[in-house]
């Protein structure tokens, strides 16, 4: 039987641990011991059954979860996703991988996630929208602007956040009639939620920033790894074509790269001349399926192993596995989706030197654009796209450099460096704070 995602998550953590723990001594030594053991479960799960009326007049019931890994750091921070296979232990693992991100790039929270076991295509618009409300109801107690910020996550968008932010509001006003809240009437409610409509306290840039962190981190590989080729013969394959995809293809391409093959859920197209981002979107909108003219139509397992420089997996997770991972032919590997990669093929891949870049690096520029949300919130202020791009690539920028330098100084894979970092910068702020 396979290990569950939150076992997956252990595991990691303890590896990280026994190559960090030299790094501390004395009385530090027994409190890196304890932060790691804390860090194995997080500080709380909520658990609740929300009952929501269906447009018929009847009720269903609803399992909902989250998780708050860790906020040595600052606020938990994470997505919630409705999707009928989330689980207590799916919510647990994506709240650490949280923490490990938002240290990996040097933001100021910890980690959190949440999510309702439903399956959202078969529900209304209304149905969704008093679920939704459910769901905020459950959670307020818990949340705040310095407590624990929710975002958008599979199958939740800025309205579910508007609908949840709005029933917040109202749910910490009915609290303050009745007791001293925990809830500061001087903070912005809507800075409890991010991934809002613009409109509502959104940020600029969000639709297309874990596409354009993606690439930032792209530029920062290829000089490492490509020193003295021309943007227009290092080759891209992007697996996956919704919002994440689809940006890193355009953007990639703005830039001069030759992005050979794209692929959705049915297949992929693969020209070794290249491919046009934008004109693959728009028939794709236009005929519902990719183009086929001009280019050799494959399946998203023969995208997998192409002969390029860089491999972009931008959809589903496991997709390289102990199965495929020895003819992987891509230089490098980005990791734009959650956990494409599994922890066999990942030693695979380090034994014949295909370089991953892990997701919690690559694809934190979503995340990153959440913190800036938040930011201009609690300011009450609205920054132009150019600066909330700005800001983007430079923290995305450092965080690839200090997962270099620590590549480069233990020898390790991209994903355990990116991870020594991570939880070094967590335990070390658990033993500032006294908690271990």
């Amino acid at each position: 039987m396979s290990m569950n995602p939150h076992q997956q998550a252990i595991k990691q953590l303890e590896k990280v641990a026994g190559l960090l723990r030299s790094e501390y001594h004395d009385e530090d030594t027994a409190r890196f011991d304890a932060a790691i053991e804390r860090l194995k479960e997080p500080d709380r799960v909520i658990e609740g059954q929300l009952e929501v009326e269906m447009d018929d007049g009847r009720s269903e019931t609803f399992q909902a979860y989250r998780a708050q890994h860790n906020n040595a750091r600052g606020p938990y921070k994470g997505g919630i996703r409705f999707h009928p296979d989330v689980s207590k232990e799916e919510v647990k693992a994506l709240s650490t991988w949280m923490t490990w991100k938002c240290a990996v790039t040097g933001i100021p929270y910890g980690g959190g996630k949440g999510g309702v076991v439903v399956d959202p295509k078969k529900l209304s618009q209304n149905e969704l929208q008093r679920l939704s409300r459910a769901y905020a109801r459950l959670i307020t107690p818990y949340i705040g602007p310095q407590v624990d910020i929710p975002a958008p996550d599979v199958n939740t968008t800025p309205q579910t956040m508007a609908w949840m932010v709005e029933e917040y509001q109202q749910e910490v006003g009915r609290q303050a009639k009745v007791v001293d809240s925990s809830h500061s009437a001087a903070e912005n409610p809507l800075a409890t939620f991010t991934g809002k409509p613009v409109t509502l306290g959104g940020s600029e840039g969000r639709e297309e920033a874990t596409g354009l962190g993606g690439v930032v981190v792209m530029e920062k590989l290829v000089e490492q790894l490509f020193p003295t080729k021309e943007k227009k013969q290092i080759t891209v394959a992007i697996q996956g074509f919704g919002n994440v995809g689809y940006w890193f293809a355009y953007l990639a391409h703005q830039k001069g790269y030759s992005v050979v093959a794209i692929s959705d859920s049915r297949g992929g197209i693969y020209a070794p001349q290249g491919l046009d981002p934008e004109y693959v979107l728009n028939y794709k909108k236009e005929h519902g399926s990719l183009p086929s003219d001009g280019v050799q139509e494959i399946s998203n397992a023969e995208l997998l192993e192409l002969a390029v420089d860089l491999l972009v997996p931008s959809a589903l997770e496991g997709v390289i596995d102990k199965e495929n991972a020895h003819r992987i032919q891509a230089k490098a590997v980005i990791e734009m989706a959650n956990g494409p990669t599994t922890s066999e093929a990942d030693e695979v891949l380090a034994a014949r030197n295909v370089f991953v870049v892990p997701d919690v690096l690559a694809n934190a520029g979503g995340v990153s654009t959440s913190y800036f949300e938040w930011v201009q919130n609690l300011q009450g202020y609205s920054w132009p796209l150019q600066e909330v791009t700005t800001r983007l690539k430079k923290i995305m920028e450092t965080a690839f450099t200090e997962m270099w330098q620590m590549h480069q100084k233990t020898g390790q894979t991209g994903r355990v460096s990116a991870y020594m970092t991570a939880v070094q910068r967590v335990v070390d702020a658990m033993i500032m704070r006294g908690q271990v």
